[in-house]
């Protein structure tokens, strides 16, 4: 069953950045774009590497490791060495409490 968990403060994560957060043994890369928050699987689908780690510009991250990058809103692969999308979680703000679904 899914349940929504406080995973950092709004506060925490400056507009276009990331941060590493984990909810329920699941690693989540959690970014901060124009006033919105998304989060997708940490886990490179190309790699295994963080996503967290790696370079945001606008909605799209680039993967540290080997450069493949994903549309942070919609999980998207948008460029290769990935071919296989990352999941996404719904994220919402309570307050300065940032929470997503699982």
């Amino acid at each position: 069953m899914a349940h929504w968990v406080r995973v950092a403060s709004a506060d925490e994560i400056p507009a276009g950045e990331g941060k590493y957060v984990e909810v329920d043994g699941e690693p989540i890369a959690l970014f901060h774009v124009d006033g919105q928050f998304y989060a997708i699987s940490d886990t490179c689908t190309h790699e295994e590497a963080s996503l967290s780690e790696g370079e945001l510009d606008g909605e799209i991250v680039e993967c540290a490791l080997h450069g493949a990058r994903f549309n942070v809103r919609t999980g998207q692969v948008v460029s290769l060495p990935a071919v296989v999308n990352v999941q996404t979680y719904p994220v919402r703000v309570v307050g300065n409490d940032v929470e997503v679904e699982i």
